[in-house]
């Protein structure tokens, strides 16, 4: 069972991005390279002596969409997922913000 989970955990990491998203795609002359921060876990488990004991095998992955790398005539650009961003941003800027408001504290005394 060690072995089936090493090597799906092989193929899947080797290819990233490819394996959430696929190849970039062509629409209408214009090509989209999606971005992503894409993880995986995979986990496995063995029997106590015996040929047909206890076993186990897990795995899970997850996703985060940052944007995508758009090219036309124009160029290239990066067009960033709002959500993303926003759900990164806000918590990104209240730490940033607490920081600084004691950083400004210490320095008064």
């Amino acid at each position: 069972m060690t072995n089936i989970s090493l090597k799906l955990a092989e193929t899947i990491s080797s290819s990233g991005i490819k394996s959430v998203y696929g190849e970039p795609v062509v629409i209408d002359g214009t090509t989209l390279v999606p971005v992503a921060a894409v993880q995986f876990g995979f986990g496995a488990g063995t029997g106590s002596d015996s040929e047909d004991g206890p076993g186990g095998a897990g795995g899970g992955g997850v996703s985060i969409p940052f944007g995508a790398y758009v090219s036309d005539a124009d160029g290239v650009r990066f067009r960033p997922n709002l959500i993303t961003l926003l759900a990164v941003g806000i918590p990104f800027l209240w730490v940033a913000g607490h920081a600084w408001s004691r950083v400004i504290r210490a320095l008064k005394k």
